[in-house]
Protein backbone atom coordinates (compact mmCIF):
# COMPACT_ATOMS: atom_id res chain seq x y z
CA UNK A 1 0.00 0.00 0.00
CA UNK A 2 0.78 3.50 -0.54
CA UNK A 3 -0.13 6.59 1.46
CA UNK A 4 0.81 10.07 0.62
CA UNK A 5 -0.84 12.24 3.09
CA UNK A 6 -0.61 16.09 2.66
CA UNK A 7 2.11 15.72 0.06
CA UNK A 8 3.56 19.32 -1.06
CA UNK A 9 6.76 20.01 -3.00
CA UNK A 10 8.11 23.04 -4.41
CA UNK A 11 10.87 24.02 -7.30
CA UNK A 12 12.36 27.35 -6.59
CA UNK A 13 8.76 29.62 -6.92
CA UNK A 14 7.20 27.00 -8.29
CA UNK A 15 4.66 24.46 -6.71
CA UNK A 16 4.71 21.38 -8.81
CA UNK A 17 2.78 19.44 -5.63
CA UNK A 18 0.24 21.06 -3.54
CA UNK A 19 -1.33 19.33 0.07
CA UNK A 20 -1.99 16.05 -2.59
CA UNK A 21 -3.48 13.63 -0.22
CA UNK A 22 -4.41 9.74 -1.69
CA UNK A 23 -3.71 6.10 -0.87
CA UNK A 24 -3.11 3.44 -3.65
CA UNK A 25 -4.50 0.03 -2.38
CA UNK A 26 -3.50 -3.39 -3.42
CA UNK A 27 -5.28 -5.91 -5.14
CA UNK A 28 -5.83 -3.39 -8.17
CA UNK A 29 -4.09 -1.42 -10.90
CA UNK A 30 -4.57 2.11 -9.97
CA UNK A 31 -4.33 4.10 -12.26
CA UNK A 32 -2.88 8.06 -12.75
CA UNK A 33 -3.66 10.44 -14.46
CA UNK A 34 -3.03 14.53 -15.14
CA UNK A 35 -2.29 17.03 -17.84
CA UNK A 36 1.29 17.93 -18.70
CA UNK A 37 3.18 19.49 -15.81
CA UNK A 38 0.23 18.49 -13.40
CA UNK A 39 2.98 16.74 -11.13
CA UNK A 40 2.59 13.09 -11.68
CA UNK A 41 6.41 12.41 -11.78
CA UNK A 42 7.42 14.85 -9.18
CA UNK A 43 4.89 12.34 -7.02
CA UNK A 44 6.11 9.41 -8.09
CA UNK A 45 10.11 10.61 -7.47
CA UNK A 46 8.49 11.84 -4.00
CA UNK A 47 6.88 8.52 -3.15
CA UNK A 48 10.78 6.61 -4.11
CA UNK A 49 12.82 9.01 -1.72
CA UNK A 50 14.50 10.42 -4.97
CA UNK A 51 12.88 14.06 -3.98
CA UNK A 52 12.19 15.52 -1.01
CA UNK A 53 8.81 16.60 -0.06
CA UNK A 54 8.80 20.12 1.35
CA UNK A 55 5.41 19.19 3.76
CA UNK A 56 3.37 16.03 3.83
CA UNK A 57 4.48 12.18 4.22
CA UNK A 58 4.86 9.45 1.92
CA UNK A 59 4.95 5.97 2.98
CA UNK A 60 5.15 2.40 1.31
CA UNK A 61 3.49 -0.25 3.87
CA UNK A 62 3.78 2.30 6.85
CA UNK A 63 7.39 2.77 5.89
CA UNK A 64 9.63 5.84 4.36
CA UNK A 65 11.24 4.69 1.40
CA UNK A 66 14.79 5.47 2.89
CA UNK A 67 14.00 2.96 6.18
CA UNK A 68 13.76 0.10 3.55
CA UNK A 69 16.58 -2.12 4.00
CA UNK A 70 16.42 -3.81 0.50
CA UNK A 71 14.00 -1.68 -1.58
CA UNK A 72 13.96 -3.46 -4.55
CA UNK A 73 12.30 -6.38 -2.46
CA UNK A 74 9.73 -4.14 -1.64
CA UNK A 75 9.09 -1.41 -4.32
CA UNK A 76 9.81 -2.00 -7.73
CA UNK A 77 9.43 1.45 -10.10
CA UNK A 78 9.90 1.95 -14.02
CA UNK A 79 10.25 5.62 -13.94
CA UNK A 80 12.89 6.16 -17.00
CA UNK A 81 13.40 2.92 -19.60
CA UNK A 82 16.59 5.00 -20.97
CA UNK A 83 18.65 5.06 -17.76
CA UNK A 84 20.71 2.69 -18.48
CA UNK A 85 24.40 2.31 -18.37
CA UNK A 86 24.56 2.07 -22.48
CA UNK A 87 28.00 -0.21 -22.38
CA UNK A 88 26.09 -2.95 -20.38
CA UNK A 89 24.52 -5.72 -21.44
CA UNK A 90 21.11 -6.37 -20.20
CA UNK A 91 21.60 -9.23 -18.17
CA UNK A 92 24.79 -7.52 -16.23
CA UNK A 93 22.92 -4.33 -16.19
CA UNK A 94 20.32 -6.74 -14.05
CA UNK A 95 22.83 -8.52 -12.39
CA UNK A 96 24.38 -5.24 -10.78
CA UNK A 97 20.73 -4.37 -9.60
CA UNK A 98 20.41 -8.02 -7.97
CA UNK A 99 24.00 -7.59 -6.31
CA UNK A 100 23.03 -4.62 -4.73
CA UNK A 101 20.27 -5.80 -3.26
CA UNK A 102 21.29 -9.62 -2.70
CA UNK A 103 19.29 -10.92 -4.79
CA UNK A 104 19.88 -14.39 -6.16
CA UNK A 105 21.62 -14.61 -9.38
CA UNK A 106 19.39 -16.98 -11.35
CA UNK A 107 16.30 -14.01 -10.77
CA UNK A 108 18.19 -12.25 -13.67
CA UNK A 109 16.84 -15.19 -16.14
CA UNK A 110 13.74 -15.48 -14.67
CA UNK A 111 12.87 -12.09 -15.66
CA UNK A 112 14.70 -11.70 -18.93
CA UNK A 113 12.16 -14.80 -19.49
CA UNK A 114 9.41 -13.22 -18.40
CA UNK A 115 10.21 -9.72 -20.42
CA UNK A 116 11.15 -12.08 -23.49
CA UNK A 117 14.72 -10.62 -23.97
CA UNK A 118 16.17 -14.00 -23.07
CA UNK A 119 17.09 -14.02 -26.54
CA UNK A 120 19.70 -10.12 -26.73
CA UNK A 121 20.61 -10.98 -22.76
CA UNK A 122 24.16 -10.53 -23.57
CA UNK A 123 23.64 -7.59 -26.12
CA UNK A 124 24.62 -3.81 -24.97
CA UNK A 125 21.30 -1.81 -24.30
CA UNK A 126 23.12 1.26 -26.16
CA UNK A 127 21.83 -1.47 -29.43
CA UNK A 128 18.10 -1.17 -27.76
CA UNK A 129 15.02 0.36 -29.18
CA UNK A 130 12.73 2.20 -27.35
CA UNK A 131 10.46 -0.85 -26.82
CA UNK A 132 13.13 -3.30 -25.44
CA UNK A 133 14.08 -0.34 -23.27
CA UNK A 134 11.43 -0.83 -21.82
CA UNK A 135 11.18 -4.12 -21.70
CA UNK A 136 14.16 -4.28 -19.58
CA UNK A 137 12.84 -1.45 -17.32
CA UNK A 138 9.96 -3.92 -16.98
CA UNK A 139 12.35 -6.72 -15.95
CA UNK A 140 14.25 -4.54 -13.41
CA UNK A 141 10.99 -3.49 -11.55
CA UNK A 142 10.45 -6.83 -11.63
CA UNK A 143 13.74 -8.46 -10.39
CA UNK A 144 13.00 -8.65 -6.44
CA UNK A 145 9.45 -9.68 -6.51
CA UNK A 146 8.12 -6.90 -4.92
CA UNK A 147 4.84 -6.10 -3.27
CA UNK A 148 4.27 -2.73 -4.82
CA UNK A 149 5.12 -1.93 -8.52
CA UNK A 150 4.82 1.76 -10.40
CA UNK A 151 5.12 2.11 -13.70
CA UNK A 152 5.99 5.40 -15.73
CA UNK A 153 4.01 5.69 -18.61
CA UNK A 154 4.98 1.70 -19.34
CA UNK A 155 3.81 1.02 -23.15
CA UNK A 156 6.33 3.59 -24.39
CA UNK A 157 7.41 2.01 -27.73
CA UNK A 158 6.23 -1.23 -27.19
CA UNK A 159 3.86 -2.63 -30.22
CA UNK A 160 0.33 -4.09 -29.96
CA UNK A 161 2.04 -7.27 -28.90
CA UNK A 162 4.12 -5.56 -26.21
CA UNK A 163 0.79 -3.45 -25.22
CA UNK A 164 -1.48 -6.59 -24.58
CA UNK A 165 1.58 -8.09 -22.84
CA UNK A 166 2.11 -5.40 -19.92
CA UNK A 167 -1.54 -4.89 -20.18
CA UNK A 168 -2.28 -8.47 -19.03
CA UNK A 169 1.05 -8.42 -16.39
CA UNK A 170 -0.25 -5.42 -14.52
CA UNK A 171 -3.57 -6.92 -14.61
CA UNK A 172 -2.63 -10.73 -13.00
CA UNK A 173 0.01 -8.56 -10.61
CA UNK A 174 -2.86 -7.03 -9.05
CA UNK A 175 -5.09 -10.37 -9.07
CA UNK A 176 -1.85 -11.62 -6.97
CA UNK A 177 -2.69 -8.90 -4.16
CA UNK A 178 0.01 -6.65 -5.13
CA UNK A 179 0.11 -2.70 -5.26
CA UNK A 180 0.00 -1.88 -8.63
CA UNK A 181 0.53 1.99 -9.58
CA UNK A 182 0.60 3.28 -12.93
CA UNK A 183 0.93 6.62 -14.79
CA UNK A 184 0.07 7.25 -18.69
CA UNK A 185 -1.47 9.26 -20.89
CA UNK A 186 -2.97 7.00 -23.42
CA UNK A 187 -6.37 7.30 -22.17
CA UNK A 188 -7.53 4.02 -24.46
CA UNK A 189 -5.11 1.80 -22.73
CA UNK A 190 -5.92 3.04 -19.24
CA UNK A 191 -9.36 2.86 -19.69
CA UNK A 192 -8.24 -0.62 -20.54
CA UNK A 193 -6.37 -1.41 -17.63
CA UNK A 194 -7.09 0.40 -14.39
CA UNK A 195 -9.58 -0.55 -12.17
CA UNK A 196 -9.57 2.50 -9.76
CA UNK A 197 -8.16 6.28 -10.91
CA UNK A 198 -6.35 8.81 -9.08
CA UNK A 199 -6.20 12.25 -11.21
CA UNK A 200 -4.74 15.26 -10.46
CA UNK A 201 -4.31 18.79 -11.98
CA UNK A 202 -1.80 21.73 -11.00
CA UNK A 203 -0.44 19.62 -8.04
CA UNK A 204 -4.17 19.07 -6.88
CA UNK A 205 -6.25 16.43 -6.17
CA UNK A 206 -9.15 16.34 -8.85
CA UNK A 207 -10.44 12.48 -8.55
CA UNK A 208 -9.60 9.32 -6.34
CA UNK A 209 -12.79 6.88 -7.60
CA UNK A 210 -13.32 3.51 -9.86
CA UNK A 211 -12.70 4.41 -13.30
CA UNK A 212 -16.71 3.91 -13.97
CA UNK A 213 -17.40 6.15 -11.43
CA UNK A 214 -14.92 8.51 -12.84
CA UNK A 215 -16.13 8.78 -16.40
CA UNK A 216 -20.21 8.76 -14.73
CA UNK A 217 -19.27 12.28 -14.25
CA UNK A 218 -18.98 13.78 -17.31
CA UNK A 219 -21.31 15.13 -19.70
CA UNK A 220 -20.95 13.17 -22.44
CA UNK A 221 -23.27 9.96 -20.88
CA UNK A 222 -26.58 10.44 -23.14
CA UNK A 223 -29.05 7.67 -23.67
CA UNK A 224 -29.33 7.37 -28.20
CA UNK A 225 -33.13 7.13 -28.94
CA UNK A 226 -35.04 6.21 -32.57
CA UNK A 227 -38.80 6.19 -32.42
CA UNK A 228 -40.98 7.65 -35.39
CA UNK A 229 -42.66 9.21 -33.06
CA UNK A 230 -39.34 11.66 -32.39
CA UNK A 231 -41.72 14.86 -31.41
CA UNK A 232 -43.73 12.96 -28.45
CA UNK A 233 -40.53 11.79 -27.06
CA UNK A 234 -38.89 15.07 -26.98
CA UNK A 235 -41.77 16.50 -25.35
CA UNK A 236 -42.18 13.96 -22.86
CA UNK A 237 -38.51 13.85 -21.82
CA UNK A 238 -38.23 17.77 -21.82
CA UNK A 239 -41.07 17.70 -19.58
CA UNK A 240 -39.28 15.97 -17.05
CA UNK A 241 -35.98 17.71 -17.09
CA UNK A 242 -33.89 16.07 -19.42
CA UNK A 243 -31.88 17.89 -22.87
CA UNK A 244 -32.31 16.44 -26.45
CA UNK A 245 -30.09 16.96 -29.33
CA UNK A 246 -30.42 15.10 -32.69
CA UNK A 247 -27.88 13.16 -34.26
CA UNK A 248 -27.82 11.49 -37.48
CA UNK A 249 -31.59 10.61 -37.25
CA UNK A 250 -31.64 9.54 -33.82
CA UNK A 251 -32.51 11.70 -30.26
CA UNK A 252 -29.61 12.31 -27.66
CA UNK A 253 -31.40 12.06 -24.21
CA UNK A 254 -29.04 13.81 -21.24
CA UNK A 255 -29.65 14.13 -17.51
CA UNK A 256 -31.86 10.75 -17.64
CA UNK A 257 -31.18 6.85 -17.78
CA UNK A 258 -32.14 4.77 -20.23
CA UNK A 259 -34.29 2.49 -17.91
CA UNK A 260 -36.56 6.21 -17.16
CA UNK A 261 -37.00 7.22 -20.98
CA UNK A 262 -38.40 3.53 -21.68
CA UNK A 263 -40.69 3.99 -18.88
CA UNK A 264 -42.29 7.62 -20.00
CA UNK A 265 -42.37 5.78 -23.75
CA UNK A 266 -44.21 3.01 -22.93
CA UNK A 267 -46.32 5.65 -20.51
CA UNK A 268 -47.11 7.97 -23.44
CA UNK A 269 -47.45 5.12 -25.76
CA UNK A 270 -44.81 6.30 -27.58
CA UNK A 271 -43.02 3.05 -30.16
CA UNK A 272 -39.15 2.54 -30.00
CA UNK A 273 -36.85 1.43 -32.73
CA UNK A 274 -33.70 1.69 -30.43
CA UNK A 275 -33.13 2.68 -26.72
CA UNK A 276 -29.14 2.45 -26.27
CA UNK A 277 -26.93 4.03 -23.01
CA UNK A 278 -24.02 5.64 -24.65
CA UNK A 279 -21.20 6.10 -21.73
CA UNK A 280 -18.43 8.58 -21.98
CA UNK A 281 -14.83 7.21 -23.06
CA UNK A 282 -12.07 8.07 -20.22
CA UNK A 283 -10.69 10.62 -22.69
CA UNK A 284 -13.73 12.60 -22.92
CA UNK A 285 -14.26 12.20 -18.62
CA UNK A 286 -10.95 13.62 -18.44
CA UNK A 287 -10.54 16.46 -20.99
CA UNK A 288 -13.89 17.60 -19.59
CA UNK A 289 -12.72 17.58 -15.59
CA UNK A 290 -9.25 18.70 -16.20
CA UNK A 291 -9.49 21.18 -18.78
CA UNK A 292 -9.37 24.43 -16.41
CA UNK A 293 -5.92 22.04 -15.10
CA UNK A 294 -3.97 22.37 -18.47
CA UNK A 295 -0.89 24.26 -17.77
CA UNK A 296 0.23 24.11 -21.58
CA UNK A 297 -2.08 25.08 -24.65
CA UNK A 298 -0.84 24.45 -27.71
CA UNK A 299 -2.55 26.44 -30.85
CA UNK A 300 -3.34 24.88 -34.68
CA UNK A 301 -1.05 25.64 -37.09
CA UNK A 302 -2.32 27.86 -39.52
CA UNK A 303 -5.27 29.23 -37.18
CA UNK A 304 -3.91 32.94 -36.96
CA UNK A 305 -3.52 33.04 -41.01
CA UNK A 306 -7.18 32.21 -41.57
CA UNK A 307 -8.51 34.35 -38.62
CA UNK A 308 -6.06 37.24 -39.82
CA UNK A 309 -7.65 36.86 -43.32
CA UNK A 310 -11.43 36.41 -42.12
CA UNK A 311 -11.65 33.13 -43.59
Amino acid sequence: MIEVRGLTKRYGDKTAVDGLTFAIEPGMVTGFLGPNGAGKTTTMRCILGLDYPDAGTVAVDGHDYHELGYPMREVGALLDAKAVHGGRSAYNHLLCLAQTNNLPKSRVGEVLELVGLSEVAKKRSKGFSLGMSQRLGIAATMLGDPKVLMFDEPVNGLDPEGILWIRNLMKSLAAEGRTVFVSSHLMSEMEYTADHLIVIGRGKLIADCSMSDFIARSSGAAVRVRTPMADELIKAVTAEGATTATDDGAIEVRGMTAEAVGDIAFEQGIRLHELTMVHASLEEAFMELTASSVEYHAGIPGAQATIESGV
